[in-house]
Protein backbone atom coordinates (compact mmCIF):
# COMPACT_ATOMS: atom_id res chain seq x y z
CA UNK A 1 0.00 0.00 0.00
CA UNK A 2 1.28 3.14 -1.23
CA UNK A 3 0.07 5.76 1.79
CA UNK A 4 1.08 8.08 4.09
CA UNK A 5 2.07 7.17 7.81
CA UNK A 6 -1.04 7.92 9.79
CA UNK A 7 1.30 9.21 12.48
CA UNK A 8 3.00 12.05 11.12
CA UNK A 9 -0.03 13.19 8.93
CA UNK A 10 -1.72 16.71 9.87
CA UNK A 11 -5.37 15.40 10.19
CA UNK A 12 -6.25 18.87 11.18
CA UNK A 13 -5.23 20.42 7.82
CA UNK A 14 -7.58 17.54 6.21
CA UNK A 15 -10.15 18.05 7.52
CA UNK A 16 -10.53 21.64 6.47
CA UNK A 17 -10.30 20.20 3.10
CA UNK A 18 -14.03 18.36 3.93
CA UNK A 19 -15.78 21.51 4.17
CA UNK A 20 -18.99 21.42 3.91
CA UNK A 21 -19.43 17.78 4.28
CA UNK A 22 -19.83 16.35 7.83
CA UNK A 23 -16.41 15.42 9.60
CA UNK A 24 -16.12 14.34 13.09
CA UNK A 25 -12.58 14.48 14.28
CA UNK A 26 -13.05 14.13 18.12
CA UNK A 27 -11.55 11.19 19.60
CA UNK A 28 -13.96 9.84 21.33
CA UNK A 29 -16.58 9.32 18.56
CA UNK A 30 -14.22 8.63 15.72
CA UNK A 31 -13.09 5.46 18.13
CA UNK A 32 -16.46 4.33 18.23
CA UNK A 33 -17.05 4.75 14.61
CA UNK A 34 -13.79 2.63 13.68
CA UNK A 35 -15.01 -0.56 15.78
CA UNK A 36 -17.65 -2.94 14.92
CA UNK A 37 -18.43 -6.55 16.62
CA UNK A 38 -15.03 -7.83 16.23
CA UNK A 39 -14.78 -8.95 20.30
CA UNK A 40 -17.08 -11.80 19.58
CA UNK A 41 -13.82 -13.11 18.41
CA UNK A 42 -10.93 -13.85 21.51
CA UNK A 43 -8.97 -14.33 18.73
CA UNK A 44 -9.32 -11.22 16.83
CA UNK A 45 -10.22 -9.00 20.44
CA UNK A 46 -5.55 -8.32 21.00
CA UNK A 47 -5.35 -8.31 16.89
CA UNK A 48 -8.08 -5.17 16.35
CA UNK A 49 -8.82 -3.74 19.79
CA UNK A 50 -6.19 -0.48 19.68
CA UNK A 51 -7.22 -0.28 15.72
CA UNK A 52 -8.70 3.19 15.34
CA UNK A 53 -8.97 5.96 12.11
CA UNK A 54 -8.11 9.35 12.45
CA UNK A 55 -11.09 10.93 11.42
CA UNK A 56 -14.59 10.32 10.15
CA UNK A 57 -16.63 11.41 6.67
CA UNK A 58 -20.33 11.53 6.36
CA UNK A 59 -21.19 12.45 2.68
CA UNK A 60 -24.72 13.08 2.31
CA UNK A 61 -24.31 11.96 -1.79
CA UNK A 62 -22.69 10.91 -4.26
CA UNK A 63 -21.14 14.12 -5.33
CA UNK A 64 -19.78 14.69 -1.71
CA UNK A 65 -18.54 10.86 -2.09
CA UNK A 66 -16.73 11.64 -5.20
CA UNK A 67 -15.00 14.59 -3.34
CA UNK A 68 -13.76 12.69 -0.32
CA UNK A 69 -12.49 10.09 -2.84
CA UNK A 70 -10.68 12.91 -4.68
CA UNK A 71 -8.96 14.00 -1.26
CA UNK A 72 -7.77 10.87 -0.04
CA UNK A 73 -6.30 9.69 -3.26
CA UNK A 74 -4.40 13.41 -3.62
CA UNK A 75 -2.81 12.79 0.11
CA UNK A 76 -2.54 8.91 -0.45
CA UNK A 77 -4.25 8.33 2.86
CA UNK A 78 -6.41 4.92 3.89
CA UNK A 79 -10.09 5.12 3.10
CA UNK A 80 -12.25 2.55 5.08
CA UNK A 81 -15.80 2.43 4.79
CA UNK A 82 -18.90 1.56 7.12
CA UNK A 83 -22.31 1.52 7.41
CA UNK A 84 -23.81 0.80 10.70
CA UNK A 85 -20.96 -1.13 11.74
CA UNK A 86 -22.71 -4.34 12.99
CA UNK A 87 -20.55 -6.85 11.32
CA UNK A 88 -18.31 -9.29 13.67
CA UNK A 89 -14.73 -9.45 12.35
CA UNK A 90 -13.11 -6.55 11.80
CA UNK A 91 -14.58 -5.70 8.35
CA UNK A 92 -14.85 -2.21 8.96
CA UNK A 93 -12.04 -1.25 11.38
CA UNK A 94 -9.42 0.53 9.84
CA UNK A 95 -5.86 -1.68 9.93
CA UNK A 96 -3.70 1.60 9.37
CA UNK A 97 -5.65 4.90 10.40
CA UNK A 98 -7.29 7.10 8.30
CA UNK A 99 -10.48 8.21 6.78
CA UNK A 100 -13.67 6.25 8.08
CA UNK A 101 -16.14 7.31 5.30
CA UNK A 102 -19.55 6.18 7.13
CA UNK A 103 -22.51 5.93 5.07
CA UNK A 104 -25.35 6.41 6.82
CA UNK A 105 -26.26 9.97 5.99
CA UNK A 106 -26.51 8.36 1.92
CA UNK A 107 -30.05 6.86 3.09
CA UNK A 108 -32.56 7.91 0.26
CA UNK A 109 -34.79 5.33 -1.18
CA UNK A 110 -34.65 5.92 -4.96
CA UNK A 111 -37.52 3.65 -5.67
CA UNK A 112 -40.22 0.96 -5.23
CA UNK A 113 -41.59 -0.85 -7.29
CA UNK A 114 -42.91 -4.29 -7.60
CA UNK A 115 -40.20 -7.22 -6.87
CA UNK A 116 -37.52 -4.52 -6.69
CA UNK A 117 -35.86 -1.54 -5.11
CA UNK A 118 -33.21 0.75 -5.75
CA UNK A 119 -31.85 2.90 -2.80
CA UNK A 120 -28.52 4.20 -1.21
CA UNK A 121 -26.30 2.62 0.68
CA UNK A 122 -26.67 4.14 3.90
CA UNK A 123 -30.49 2.82 4.31
CA UNK A 124 -31.47 1.25 7.21
CA UNK A 125 -33.12 -2.20 6.64
CA UNK A 126 -35.92 -2.36 9.20
CA UNK A 127 -36.76 1.25 8.11
CA UNK A 128 -37.18 0.78 4.50
CA UNK A 129 -38.93 -2.49 5.07
CA UNK A 130 -41.99 -0.68 6.54
CA UNK A 131 -42.25 1.32 3.53
CA UNK A 132 -41.92 -1.74 1.02
CA UNK A 133 -44.55 -3.43 3.38
CA UNK A 134 -46.66 -0.81 2.31
CA UNK A 135 -47.22 -1.86 -1.58
CA UNK A 136 -46.83 -5.58 -0.48
CA UNK A 137 -42.59 -6.30 -0.62
CA UNK A 138 -39.76 -6.54 1.92
CA UNK A 139 -36.32 -7.57 1.61
CA UNK A 140 -35.12 -11.12 0.54
CA UNK A 141 -33.01 -11.53 3.54
CA UNK A 142 -31.63 -9.50 7.00
CA UNK A 143 -29.04 -9.94 9.29
CA UNK A 144 -30.69 -10.46 12.55
CA UNK A 145 -29.08 -6.54 13.21
CA UNK A 146 -31.80 -5.81 11.17
CA UNK A 147 -32.84 -2.88 12.62
CA UNK A 148 -29.70 -0.68 12.68
CA UNK A 149 -27.65 -2.60 9.83
CA UNK A 150 -27.49 -0.47 6.22
CA UNK A 151 -28.47 -2.41 2.77
CA UNK A 152 -24.65 -1.13 1.64
CA UNK A 153 -22.83 -3.00 4.87
CA UNK A 154 -24.94 -5.91 4.72
CA UNK A 155 -23.98 -6.53 0.65
CA UNK A 156 -20.16 -5.36 1.72
CA UNK A 157 -19.48 -7.34 4.71
CA UNK A 158 -22.96 -9.99 5.33
CA UNK A 159 -23.61 -13.29 3.95
CA UNK A 160 -27.10 -14.34 4.70
CA UNK A 161 -29.42 -14.27 6.90
CA UNK A 162 -33.32 -14.19 8.00
CA UNK A 163 -35.33 -15.15 4.61
CA UNK A 164 -32.02 -17.54 3.30
CA UNK A 165 -34.01 -20.42 3.93
CA UNK A 166 -35.93 -19.08 0.73
CA UNK A 167 -33.22 -17.32 -1.07
CA UNK A 168 -29.73 -18.76 -0.03
CA UNK A 169 -27.04 -16.12 0.26
CA UNK A 170 -26.58 -12.56 -0.78
CA UNK A 171 -23.90 -14.42 -3.32
CA UNK A 172 -26.23 -16.44 -5.32
CA UNK A 173 -27.02 -15.04 -8.60
CA UNK A 174 -30.07 -12.76 -8.72
CA UNK A 175 -29.81 -11.61 -5.16
CA UNK A 176 -27.99 -7.95 -6.29
CA UNK A 177 -28.87 -6.70 -9.56
CA UNK A 178 -26.98 -3.59 -9.58
CA UNK A 179 -24.20 -1.33 -7.76
CA UNK A 180 -22.98 2.09 -8.08
CA UNK A 181 -19.60 2.24 -6.97
CA UNK A 182 -16.87 5.38 -6.76
CA UNK A 183 -13.33 4.47 -7.13
CA UNK A 184 -10.19 5.86 -5.92
CA UNK A 185 -8.34 6.82 -8.83
CA UNK A 186 -6.63 10.42 -9.01
CA UNK A 187 -9.86 11.18 -10.92
CA UNK A 188 -12.34 9.16 -9.08
CA UNK A 189 -15.14 8.10 -11.45
CA UNK A 190 -18.57 6.19 -10.64
CA UNK A 191 -18.59 2.71 -12.15
CA UNK A 192 -22.42 0.83 -12.44
CA UNK A 193 -22.18 -2.71 -12.26
CA UNK A 194 -24.98 -4.95 -13.24
CA UNK A 195 -25.62 -8.45 -13.12
CA UNK A 196 -22.91 -11.59 -12.30
CA UNK A 197 -20.15 -8.78 -12.26
CA UNK A 198 -21.66 -7.17 -9.28
CA UNK A 199 -19.89 -9.95 -8.02
CA UNK A 200 -16.30 -7.94 -8.48
CA UNK A 201 -17.89 -6.02 -5.09
CA UNK A 202 -20.66 -8.15 -3.09
CA UNK A 203 -19.06 -9.13 0.11
CA UNK A 204 -15.55 -7.25 -0.49
CA UNK A 205 -15.68 -5.50 2.90
CA UNK A 206 -15.55 -2.15 1.04
CA UNK A 207 -11.82 -2.96 -0.39
CA UNK A 208 -12.83 -2.28 -4.44
CA UNK A 209 -14.84 0.29 -4.40
CA UNK A 210 -17.78 3.05 -2.10
CA UNK A 211 -20.75 1.61 -3.01
CA UNK A 212 -23.54 4.80 -2.88
CA UNK A 213 -26.52 2.75 -4.47
CA UNK A 214 -27.62 -0.37 -5.13
CA UNK A 215 -30.66 -2.34 -7.01
CA UNK A 216 -31.86 -4.77 -5.34
CA UNK A 217 -34.74 -7.58 -5.85
CA UNK A 218 -37.39 -8.14 -2.89
CA UNK A 219 -39.88 -10.75 -1.75
CA UNK A 220 -43.16 -11.11 -1.17
CA UNK A 221 -44.11 -9.70 2.38
CA UNK A 222 -46.23 -12.45 3.89
CA UNK A 223 -48.15 -12.01 7.54
CA UNK A 224 -45.31 -13.90 9.66
CA UNK A 225 -46.40 -15.53 13.07
CA UNK A 226 -43.61 -15.73 15.12
CA UNK A 227 -43.59 -18.86 16.99
CA UNK A 228 -41.50 -21.21 19.75
CA UNK A 229 -41.53 -25.40 19.63
CA UNK A 230 -40.13 -26.98 22.19
CA UNK A 231 -38.70 -30.31 21.75
CA UNK A 232 -37.34 -32.74 24.89
CA UNK A 233 -34.05 -33.86 22.41
CA UNK A 234 -32.21 -31.33 20.15
CA UNK A 235 -31.67 -33.99 17.38
CA UNK A 236 -35.94 -34.27 17.16
CA UNK A 237 -35.84 -30.42 17.08
CA UNK A 238 -33.06 -30.63 14.45
CA UNK A 239 -34.85 -33.22 12.96
CA UNK A 240 -38.28 -31.16 12.89
CA UNK A 241 -36.05 -28.20 11.20
CA UNK A 242 -34.98 -29.75 8.00
CA UNK A 243 -38.37 -30.85 7.76
CA UNK A 244 -40.13 -27.98 7.70
CA UNK A 245 -37.20 -26.59 5.67
CA UNK A 246 -38.13 -29.26 3.19
CA UNK A 247 -41.97 -28.68 3.23
CA UNK A 248 -42.43 -26.58 0.05
CA UNK A 249 -45.78 -26.25 1.07
CA UNK A 250 -45.02 -24.66 4.42
CA UNK A 251 -43.98 -20.67 3.69
CA UNK A 252 -41.38 -19.95 6.23
CA UNK A 253 -38.90 -17.31 6.82
CA UNK A 254 -36.73 -18.50 9.76
CA UNK A 255 -36.08 -21.74 10.97
CA UNK A 256 -33.51 -21.72 14.16
CA UNK A 257 -32.51 -24.67 16.31
CA UNK A 258 -30.95 -24.17 19.75
CA UNK A 259 -29.39 -27.31 21.42
CA UNK A 260 -29.51 -27.07 25.51
CA UNK A 261 -28.47 -25.03 27.08
CA UNK A 262 -28.36 -22.28 24.75
CA UNK A 263 -32.14 -21.63 25.39
CA UNK A 264 -30.91 -20.77 29.16
CA UNK A 265 -29.08 -17.69 27.59
CA UNK A 266 -32.70 -15.82 26.07
CA UNK A 267 -33.45 -14.09 29.39
CA UNK A 268 -36.12 -12.61 27.20
CA UNK A 269 -37.82 -15.57 26.41
CA UNK A 270 -37.09 -17.64 29.49
CA UNK A 271 -41.25 -17.89 30.26
CA UNK A 272 -41.14 -19.89 27.00
CA UNK A 273 -38.57 -22.02 27.53
CA UNK A 274 -38.64 -24.88 30.06
CA UNK A 275 -36.06 -25.97 31.62
CA UNK A 276 -33.85 -28.56 29.67
CA UNK A 277 -35.28 -28.40 26.54
CA UNK A 278 -34.15 -27.53 23.09
CA UNK A 279 -36.04 -24.97 20.69
CA UNK A 280 -36.94 -23.94 17.46
CA UNK A 281 -37.38 -19.67 16.54
CA UNK A 282 -39.66 -19.69 13.72
CA UNK A 283 -41.22 -17.27 11.59
CA UNK A 284 -44.14 -18.40 9.42
CA UNK A 285 -46.90 -17.63 7.19
CA UNK A 286 -50.36 -16.52 9.27
CA UNK A 287 -51.56 -19.05 6.28
CA UNK A 288 -49.65 -22.10 6.96
CA UNK A 289 -50.58 -22.42 10.35
CA UNK A 290 -52.64 -24.93 10.43
CA UNK A 291 -50.42 -27.52 8.16
CA UNK A 292 -47.76 -26.00 10.31
CA UNK A 293 -49.27 -27.67 13.77
CA UNK A 294 -49.53 -30.49 12.08
CA UNK A 295 -46.23 -30.95 11.52
CA UNK A 296 -44.95 -29.86 14.96
CA UNK A 297 -47.24 -32.56 16.41
CA UNK A 298 -45.45 -35.33 14.38
CA UNK A 299 -42.10 -34.64 15.84
CA UNK A 300 -43.40 -34.28 19.21
CA UNK A 301 -42.83 -30.50 19.83
CA UNK A 302 -44.85 -28.02 22.12
CA UNK A 303 -45.91 -24.59 20.76
CA UNK A 304 -44.76 -22.46 24.31
CA UNK A 305 -45.44 -19.11 22.31
CA UNK A 306 -46.86 -17.29 19.25
CA UNK A 307 -47.17 -13.99 18.28
CA UNK A 308 -49.58 -12.79 14.98
CA UNK A 309 -48.24 -10.80 12.47
CA UNK A 310 -49.61 -7.81 13.75
CA UNK A 311 -48.39 -8.19 17.56
CA UNK A 312 -44.54 -9.13 16.15
CA UNK A 313 -44.40 -5.45 14.40
CA UNK A 314 -44.38 -4.19 18.24
CA UNK A 315 -41.52 -5.00 20.46
CA UNK A 316 -38.67 -6.99 20.08
CA UNK A 317 -38.77 -10.06 17.44
CA UNK A 318 -37.74 -13.50 17.74
CA UNK A 319 -35.38 -12.99 14.68
CA UNK A 320 -33.12 -11.13 17.27
CA UNK A 321 -32.64 -14.35 19.17
CA UNK A 322 -31.31 -15.95 16.09
CA UNK A 323 -28.28 -15.94 13.81
CA UNK A 324 -25.66 -14.34 15.35
CA UNK A 325 -27.65 -12.49 17.97
CA UNK A 326 -27.94 -15.98 19.91
CA UNK A 327 -24.56 -15.01 20.42
CA UNK A 328 -24.61 -11.76 21.95
CA UNK A 329 -27.42 -13.09 23.86
CA UNK A 330 -25.28 -15.58 25.09
CA UNK A 331 -21.69 -13.59 25.75
CA UNK A 332 -24.00 -10.84 27.62
CA UNK A 333 -24.22 -13.59 29.95
CA UNK A 334 -21.01 -15.30 29.56
CA UNK A 335 -18.25 -13.08 27.99
CA UNK A 336 -16.04 -16.48 27.58
CA UNK A 337 -18.38 -17.48 25.09
CA UNK A 338 -17.05 -17.53 21.11
CA UNK A 339 -18.83 -19.34 17.58
CA UNK A 340 -18.00 -20.62 15.14
CA UNK A 341 -19.85 -20.40 11.75
CA UNK A 342 -20.13 -23.80 9.77
CA UNK A 343 -22.06 -25.53 6.96
CA UNK A 344 -23.00 -29.50 7.69
CA UNK A 345 -24.90 -29.77 4.92
CA UNK A 346 -26.38 -33.02 6.26
CA UNK A 347 -28.27 -33.48 9.27
CA UNK A 348 -26.12 -37.04 10.21
CA UNK A 349 -22.61 -34.58 10.39
CA UNK A 350 -24.53 -32.44 12.94
CA UNK A 351 -25.69 -35.27 15.01
CA UNK A 352 -21.87 -36.83 15.01
CA UNK A 353 -20.34 -33.19 15.96
CA UNK A 354 -22.98 -32.92 18.56
CA UNK A 355 -22.08 -36.15 19.97
CA UNK A 356 -18.35 -35.86 19.95
CA UNK A 357 -18.40 -32.58 21.03
CA UNK A 358 -21.49 -32.06 23.47
CA UNK A 359 -21.58 -29.14 25.62
CA UNK A 360 -17.79 -27.31 24.49
CA UNK A 361 -19.55 -26.61 21.12
CA UNK A 362 -23.59 -25.97 21.63
CA UNK A 363 -24.97 -26.53 18.80
CA UNK A 364 -27.55 -23.61 17.17
CA UNK A 365 -28.43 -24.53 13.45
CA UNK A 366 -29.80 -21.91 10.96
CA UNK A 367 -31.52 -23.65 7.76
CA UNK A 368 -30.80 -21.92 4.39
CA UNK A 369 -31.62 -22.93 1.13
CA UNK A 370 -28.13 -24.15 -0.76
CA UNK A 371 -28.49 -25.18 -4.44
CA UNK A 372 -31.91 -25.17 -3.76
CA UNK A 373 -31.82 -27.52 -0.74
CA UNK A 374 -32.33 -26.63 2.56
CA UNK A 375 -29.63 -27.08 4.69
CA UNK A 376 -28.43 -26.63 8.17
CA UNK A 377 -25.85 -24.45 9.48
CA UNK A 378 -24.10 -23.95 12.19
CA UNK A 379 -23.43 -20.62 14.45
CA UNK A 380 -22.38 -22.74 17.21
CA UNK A 381 -21.35 -21.15 20.52
CA UNK A 382 -17.85 -22.55 21.78
CA UNK A 383 -16.64 -22.37 25.33
CA UNK A 384 -13.17 -21.02 24.35
CA UNK A 385 -9.96 -22.19 26.03
CA UNK A 386 -6.95 -21.29 23.94
CA UNK A 387 -6.82 -20.33 20.19
CA UNK A 388 -4.95 -23.71 19.82
CA UNK A 389 -8.14 -25.82 21.42
CA UNK A 390 -10.00 -23.54 18.66
CA UNK A 391 -8.53 -24.51 15.78
CA UNK A 392 -8.15 -27.88 16.80
CA UNK A 393 -12.30 -27.61 16.54
CA UNK A 394 -12.18 -25.65 13.31
CA UNK A 395 -9.80 -28.73 12.16
CA UNK A 396 -12.25 -31.80 13.15
CA UNK A 397 -15.07 -30.27 11.72
CA UNK A 398 -13.24 -29.93 8.51
CA UNK A 399 -11.91 -33.29 8.84
CA UNK A 400 -15.94 -34.44 9.07
CA UNK A 401 -16.67 -32.49 5.62
CA UNK A 402 -18.38 -29.76 7.27
CA UNK A 403 -17.06 -26.31 5.71
CA UNK A 404 -15.90 -23.07 8.27
CA UNK A 405 -16.34 -19.71 7.68
CA UNK A 406 -13.87 -19.12 10.02
CA UNK A 407 -15.02 -16.06 11.80
CA UNK A 408 -11.88 -15.71 13.93
CA UNK A 409 -10.04 -13.34 11.09
CA UNK A 410 -10.29 -10.37 9.31
CA UNK A 411 -9.00 -11.09 6.16
CA UNK A 412 -11.42 -11.40 3.32
CA UNK A 413 -10.26 -14.57 1.86
CA UNK A 414 -9.19 -16.47 4.97
CA UNK A 415 -12.97 -16.32 6.30
CA UNK A 416 -15.52 -17.89 3.87
CA UNK A 417 -14.41 -17.91 0.25
CA UNK A 418 -11.22 -19.82 1.02
CA UNK A 419 -9.48 -18.65 -2.35
CA UNK A 420 -9.08 -15.26 -3.89
CA UNK A 421 -10.98 -13.75 -6.06
CA UNK A 422 -8.97 -13.13 -8.86
CA UNK A 423 -11.74 -11.22 -10.63
CA UNK A 424 -12.40 -8.80 -7.30
CA UNK A 425 -8.57 -8.79 -7.18
CA UNK A 426 -8.47 -7.53 -10.66
CA UNK A 427 -11.31 -5.26 -10.50
CA UNK A 428 -8.95 -3.57 -7.93
CA UNK A 429 -6.32 -2.93 -9.52
CA UNK A 430 -8.71 -0.87 -11.97
CA UNK A 431 -10.36 1.36 -9.14
CA UNK A 432 -7.85 1.42 -6.65
CA UNK A 433 -4.34 1.90 -8.54
CA UNK A 434 -2.80 3.11 -4.81
CA UNK A 435 -4.39 0.21 -2.49
CA UNK A 436 -5.62 2.59 -0.05
CA UNK A 437 -9.71 1.28 0.17
CA UNK A 438 -9.68 -0.79 3.26
CA UNK A 439 -6.03 -1.99 3.26
CA UNK A 440 -5.01 -4.84 4.88
CA UNK A 441 -7.90 -6.95 4.28
CA UNK A 442 -7.90 -8.42 1.28
CA UNK A 443 -4.96 -11.59 1.28
CA UNK A 444 -4.74 -11.28 -2.68
CA UNK A 445 -3.82 -7.74 -3.31
CA UNK A 446 -1.86 -7.93 -0.08
CA UNK A 447 0.57 -11.00 -2.31
CA UNK A 448 -0.30 -9.23 -5.24
CA UNK A 449 1.77 -6.10 -3.84
CA UNK A 450 4.63 -8.18 -1.94
CA UNK A 451 5.24 -9.96 -5.94
CA UNK A 452 5.54 -6.98 -7.39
Amino acid sequence: MTSTPAQSFDWNALASEFAGIETITEPTQVAKLSLDYYHFSPVLQPLLGDKRGNLVVRPRTEHETIQVARICVKHKVPLTIRGAGTGNYGQCIPLYGGVILDTTRMNGIRWIKPGKTCVESGVKLAAFDKQAREIGWEWRMVPSTYRSATIGGFIGGGSGGIGSINYGQLRDRGNLLAVRVVTLEDEPRVIELRGDDVQKVNHAYGTNGIITELEVPLAPAYAWIEVIVVFDHFITAAEFGQALGDADGLVKKLISIHAHPIPTYFSGLKSYLPDGKSCALLMIAESCLEPFQELVREYGGEITYQKSAQEGSKGTSLAEFTWNHTTLHARSLDPTLTYLQTFFFTLERVKQLYDHFGDEVMMHLEFLRVNGQAIPAGLQLVRYTTEERLNEIIRYHEEQGAFIANPHTYILEDGGRKTIDVEQVQFKAQVDPYGLMNPGKMRGWEEREESS
